[in-house]
């Protein structure tokens, strides 16, 4: 399998002198063609840090973050934006969905920057928000709809186009547990098609959609395993 993601000994410092911490320390990490990865750990073991950093939002200290074999670093900032719009789709916690726009819009909106006509990137957000399930939101604003509904609108987001990483921070929180199942399941079905996805998430039964779970503690990873151990990874960590 290709490494869609790769983290090379990745290291992330925030602050200095008395203040410095450590998110990140020579993390190494990779996600492939057709996997879906699950990254568990306490808080603050550095689980968004290292989505952030794979998707251009941060820069690493040290190592180097590569997508599709490219070193984030190389890009600069409008590449590595123009890079999540087209090849990276990130579910955030916020959501962080514009108010101003409706839900089509804002699903099209990435589309419609990279330079697809309007009607192609609206014909392509509304078949995203068929497949989470609120079609019949299209229209309405953020503030017109439930937590619950804004993140699958968020998810809907990330997954339009030809999205070949999807990075997910816990994306069922805002979610009922049957809604956040066929969240799950349809992560699932991109990466079947070929997507490589990274979940970072606090449930074991999530993670158990995962073909491996990698798992955090202190900025390091201290497991990295098949789906059938998150259980037994959470308790040892308590």
């Amino acid at each position: 399998m290709n490494a869609v993601l790769e983290l090379d000994t990745v290291t992330r410092v925030h602050g200095e002198g008395a203040t410095e911490v450590t998110a990140l320390n020579a993390v190494s990490f990779a996600a492939h063609a057709g996997e879906l990865v699950a990254v568990m750990g306490p808080s603050g073991s550095g689980k968004s840090t290292l989505l952030t950093l794979a998707g251009g939002l941060d820069t690493p200290t040290s190592g180097a973050v590569r997508v599709e074999g490219v070193d984030l670093a190389t890009l600069g900032q409008k590449g590595r934006a123009a890079m999540r719009r087209t090849a990276v789709g990130y579910v955030f916690q916020d959501f962080n969905l514009i108010p101003a726009l409706t839900a089509v819009e804002n699903v099209a909106l990435p589309r419609e920057l990279d330079g697809a006509g309007t009607r192609s990137a609206r014909k392509a957000a509304l078949a995203a928000l068929e497949e989470v399930g609120i079609a019949d939101l299209a229209r309405r604003f953020p503030d017109e709809m439930s937590g619950g509904q804004q993140q699958r609108v968020a998810i809907a987001r990330a997954i339009v186009g030809e999205r070949r990483l999807v990075l997910a921070d816990e994306p069922t929180g805002a979610l009922d547990s049957e809604t956040g199942e066929d969240i799950l399941r349809l992560l699932r079905s991109r990466c079947d098609a070929g997507a490589a996805g990274v979940l970072v998430t606090h449930e074991a039964r999530h993670a158990a959609w995962a073909d491996r779970v990698v798992f955090l503690r202190d900025g390091v990873v201290v497991d990295e395993s098949g789906s059938d151990r998150p259980d037994a990874l959470l308790e040892q960590s308590r």
